[in-house]
């Protein structure tokens, strides 16, 4: 099991956080997403036999987000 915090830019409201909890917390191997709107960051833990990191930083700028 891998964890990371990446840092995203354009987060501002519940929207934000729904969609990008929702579209990563689809893919397959993602065990657990959570947004911090205060802090601009998206935690993820997931398993890296399953999806790879860049699959889940192309979900987010494919949501509209842009990882610092």
């Amino acid at each position: 099991m891998e964890a990371v915090t990446l840092k995203v830019n354009g987060m501002s409201c519940g929207h934000c956080v729904k969609a990008i909890e929702g579209s990563v917390g689809e893919l397959n191997g993602v065990e657990t997403v959570k947004v911090d709107l205060a802090a601009g960051t998206v935690a993820i833990e997931y398993k890296s036999e399953q999806v790879s990191l860049e699959k889940v930083k192309k979900t987010i700028d494919e949501e509209g987000y842009e990882i610092v």
